[in-house]
């Protein structure tokens, strides 16, 4: 249901010192200018909103100025000629000024020529119908609402279409509007109207030549949605998807054979999305579940014996994380390592929910995880999506039981803040050795030792146990030893496991 807003709610919702200030100037200039777009939008819907367009029918960067005279601005208007746009920032918002336009296309071409045009004009040229709702700021109409194209009537329906019958012209205009759309149901949780849907799968193809700055965007903003899988369902089945994401779009496959079928990656992933989705706000957690099967594409294989397989699809997944962000110009940052990790890892914890798991396994989980241990089991919780309820309640009771054990030893070992006990630089310092492969060996062995529970995590008991060691390969501590050094704090080891046959069970 809509806010039902009188004309009395809309002249209060528009007497705001800057709407005051806007109407002030348009009065002057004797122009009709109006605000329009998300603003009114969220309005009716009773949204919070910063979002604020203001369409001018005559020169916006003229009304621009006069606002910021009235208002006593002191920051600049930010002029774009070329878009007949200017930018004016004011206690803490940023108010977009927009020139009323008329387009026309030609039969042989979809580039727009663009002229000067009225209220009307403009609204046509707009993306839904949604946005193109306005309400007058002119002193002599301030607060009237001007709704050409049944806004109102599409909001109270929750539908998404576009001002003009023939959509595809919408998107020709700018091929980022069919994102847009997958988005604002998503967000919204509305639905494409049908005729509207039908032209994205039409101009598909045209998303190549928009800017994956601007694609992500729309992307970050469908992922932070309540339920984002709605957004990757329709991406996919309007032909974007295998655009922008075919690492995800190949996963939509499920195959037999020999009396073997595997799940629907696809699918299975974009539940993981809305569990993770349920549970946090973590836009990158939420990167990690979306992406954590990527892997499975290029791993899955065919054995008779066994069935279908997707080995090691972790650490070619995680690889492929890394590819993705770069080319969707997403942060390659400690953003992008984050997600790496989670997506190496996802399959751990579930490797040793089960009996007779000894706590080595388990402090070497949380020691390689680190700080990250807590999302990692929230990620690898959501990953169970069995359909067998009985095998499902197993699987997350058993988890309780790691969590148990991970914060037992936590509290012990202070894993997440895990450094080896002797780096390698002490080791080279204690033989007289140069950076080599012995140092290497020395300081996996001191990690290993201290994870497995063989010497506690002393500097100076971890230093004598390791003298005794690399003796027994003929390797000794040059004279004098250098004095022990503080003891340190641990740090993580790889130790790859492939666990598919029982992610296989649990999903």
């Amino acid at each position: 249901m809509i806010k039902k807003l009188d004309p009395d709610d809309l002249r209060k919702s528009v007497d705001t010192p800057l709407f005051d200030g806007i109407s002030k100037a348009a009065g002057e200039r004797g122009v009709q200018c109006y605000v329009i777009g998300g603003w009114v939008r969220d309005l009716f819907l009773g949204r919070p909103s910063s979002d604020i367009d203001i369409l001018v029918e005559r020169d916006a960067p003229e009304l621009a100025e006069d606002v910021r005279r009235i208002l006593h601005c002191k920051r600049p208007v930010v002029v774009f000629r070329r878009f007949g746009t200017a930018q004016l920032k004011w206690r803490g918002l940023e108010v977009e000024f927009v020139s009323a336009r008329r387009e026309s296309y030609s039969q042989d071409s979809r580039k727009p020529h663009v002229t000067a045009g009225s209220i009307i004009d403009d609204l046509k040229r707009r993306d839904f119908t949604i946005n193109t709702i306005a309400i007058a700021l002119h002193p002599d109409k301030k607060g009237e609402l001007l709704d050409y194209f049944d806004g109102l009537d599409d909001l109270e329906d929750k539908l998404i279409r576009t001002p003009l019958a023939d959509a595809d012209i919408t998107f020709s205009d700018d091929p980022l509007r069919m994102m847009r759309c997958i988005r604002f149901a998503t967000q919204l949780g509305f639905h494409i109207d049908f005729d509207t849907f039908d032209a994205i799968e039409r101009n598909a193809d045209r998303i190549s030549i928009v800017s994956n700055e601007r694609i992500c965007d729309e992307l970050q903003k469908i992922i932070a949605s309540p339920r984002p899988s709605v957004g990757f369902v329709d991406m996919q089945r309007g032909g974007l998807l295998q655009l922008i994401l075919p690492e995800l779009a190949t996963l939509d496959i499920r195959e037999s054979r020999g009396g073997y079928t595997h799940k629907n990656n696809f699918y299975h992933s974009l539940e993981v999305l809305d569990n993770i989705a349920a549970k946090s706000n973590n836009i990158w957690l939420r990167w990690a579940a979306l992406l954590h099967d990527i892997g499975k594409g290029p791993t899955k294989s065919w054995n008779p014996l066994t069935g279908w397989t997707f080995k090691n699809h972790n650490v070619v997944g995680a690889r492929m994380v890394k590819t993705v962000f770069r080319r969707l110009r997403l942060p390659t940052d400690e953003r992008m390592r984050y997600v790496v990790r989670l997506v190496e890892l996802h399959m751990r914890p579930i490797s040793i929910a089960g009996e007779g798991v000894t706590d080595s396994a388990v402090r070497r989980l949380g020691a390689e995880a680190g700080e990250d241990i807590d999302d990692l089991m929230t990620l690898a919780e959501a990953d169970i999506t069995s359909r067998n309820a009985e095998r499902k309640e197993g699987f997350l009771e058993n988890f309780q039981a790691v969590r148990k054990r991970l914060s037992d030893i936590e509290e012990k070992d202070r894993l997440r803040y895990f450094r080896p006990p002797i780096d390698g630089s002490e080791i080279m310092e204690v033989f007289g050795l140069p950076p080599c492969p012995k140092v290497g060996k020395l300081k996996t062995a001191i990690k290993d030792a201290v994870l497995d529970g063989e010497v506690p995590n002393d500097h100076d008991i971890a230093l004598k146990w390791l003298i005794d060691k690399a003796s027994q390969d003929g390797i000794y501590p040059v004279t004098p030893l250098p004095q022990a050094g503080p003891e340190k704090a641990n740090a993580s080891v790889n130790r790859e496991t492939d666990a598919a046959k029982e992610e296989d069970k649990r999903d």
